[in-house]
Order: C-alpha cells, then structure tokens, then sequence
C-alpha cells in the first residue's frame, strides 16, 4: 500500500503518552480480564461492558514514543484519512445526507472508553458510547508474528473494519442491532453479532475498492493481505488455534471463509445494497 507522504487524518486522539488512572464500577483490571476471557471463548462482551461505569482518567505518563510507534501513528492516520473522504463520498451518492468522520483513538498498554477497558490483548473495537475506534497498534506486530496476517494492508483492512462500524452505527444500523441483542438469549445474540461484524467485513470491503479506484494506493498483494488477515481472525480459526473444537453457537465475527467472502463482495460490489447480511440467509 502506498502511504508514506500522503495527508492523514486530523480525527487523531493520541494517549500514547499517557497512563490510565483510577477506575470505578467495571474498568481497568476487571473490565481487561473480562474482554479476555470473551476474546478467547468466542464470547461477545460488550454487554457487560456497557453497563460499567469506569470514571476513567488519564495522566501524563511520560512514555517515550519509538520510531516504530510514530510510523505506526502516521500509518493509521493516513488510512483514516482516506476512510473520511471515500466514505464522504459514498454517503453522498448512496445515501443523500453527510458522512460524519469517526475519531480514532490511539494508545499503548491500556486506557479507558465509555464501553469498558481496552489494552493490546483486547484488539481494537469501535464503542458506540462515544463514537470512537481504540487501537493499540501494537497489535500490528501481534497480528504479523503471531497470527500470521503480515503486511502494511492487512493493518489498514482492521482500521477500515472498526471505522465500517461507525459507518454502521451512522446509518443506524447498530443501534437496532444492539437494542435486538439485547432482547435474545446468548445464541441468538451471537448470531446478530456476526451479521454486523460481517456486515462491517463487507464495508471494508468497499473502501478497498474505492481507495483502488479514487487513489491508486493499493499494489499488488494488497487485497491478498486482506484476505489472509480476514481468515486468520475468522472464529472457527481461532478457536482452533486457541486449541479449541470450534463451537458455531458462541461465535461473534463469523467464520474464515464468511469473513473473506464478505470482504470480497463488498470489494466486487463496491455499493452498501450490497452488505445487506441481515436480508439474506446465506452467511
């Protein structure tokens, strides 16, 4: 991907220099060991994440940022940026009202959100309580050395995901989907989660296509990339490599093969008609 010297985003809130406070209710330790826990069970989490009340803070810490972490910063910045105007865009055309850019917050080690804690091992998320993306970018260097999704584009491909839930929750989308959740039991819920987290895969989707198209940033490899990082973070892969027999009903994101398809068809339609996982009974 084609991204050194390319503008970036100025929707960057940088707590990389910072540390996290004290918390009340379920934050900090609590709400790190329960993310976890769901992470490696292929259990969603958000529900008990939504109803803390953390009373989070944040204190100059100092940290020293490496040449790593700056390239990392800029990187995402970038991507960002392109994800405000390709999605400015599409809103405009397909949807006939303004796209309102999401913020993405970076940070190292651990901080605070309105949906609970987040640190490296949670991965990035997107929380609807302040509209926001979390990334440690660290988790680059998990994905490339211990998942096997190496490659500057696969990195892009996690920002596009957690900014295509804002896109969601733009449209509505979300909401309704999580206000459903909330009134199923555990199975079925799962199942709602993974026609959104499919939903967002095919989002993704969509903004390579665009970003192909509008700034010729892509190379060769580069939907590849994508690809393997859409199969390497698929729930039955995960769950195998965890050591598990993979369990369909505590699924949250979907399967390998439905998350690359997802992409793919977003990528080939290049349309939000053609996301509509909750239309159709062919995950």
């Amino acid at each position: 991907m084609k991204w050194q010297g390319r503008r970036g985003s100025k929707n960057i809130e940088d707590r990389r220099r910072r540390s996290v406070g004290k918390t009340a209710g379920v934050g900090g330790v609590g709400a790190l060991v329960i993310i976890i826990i769901g992470a490696l069970m292929g259990v969603d989490v958000n529900s008990l994440l939504s109803t803390s009340n953390t009373g989070s803070t944040t204190q100059p810490s100092g940290a020293t940022l490496t040449a790593a972490d700056k390239q990392a910063g800029e990187f995402v910045s970038v991507v960002l940026g392109d994800t405000e105007e390709i999605w400015a865009d599409i809103f405009t055309q397909q949807v006939g009202a303004p796209y309102n850019p999401v913020t993405l917050v970076l940070f190292k080690g651990a901080t605070q959100s309105p949906c609970g804690g987040a640190s490296g091992a949670t991965g990035p998320f997107y929380c609807p309580g302040d509209q926001k993306v979390y990334l440690d970018t660290e988790f680059f260097t998990t994905m490339s050395r211990q998942m096997g999704a190496k490659g500057d584009f696969a990195a892009a491909y996690v920002v596009a995901h957690e900014v295509a839930h804002h896109v969601q929750d733009e449209l509505g989308i979300l909401g309704k989907a999580n206000t459903l959740r909330r009134q199923l039991n555990t199975t079925q819920s799962n199942g709602i989660s993974v026609r959104v987290e499919l939903q967002a895969d095919c989002y993704s989707g969509i903004w390579a296509r665009h970003a192909k198209e509008r700034f010729g940033t892509l190379e060769r490899g580069d939907i590849e990339e994508a690809m393997n990082a859409a199969k390497q973070i698929g729930d039955d892969t995960l769950q195998r490599n965890a050591g598990q027999r993979p369990m369909p009903h505590t699924f949250t994101h979907g399967t390998s093969e439905q998350r690359q398809r997802w992409f793919l068809t977003g990528y080939k339609g290049a349309d939000l008609a053609s996301c509509d996982t909750f239309g159709t009974d062919n995950l």
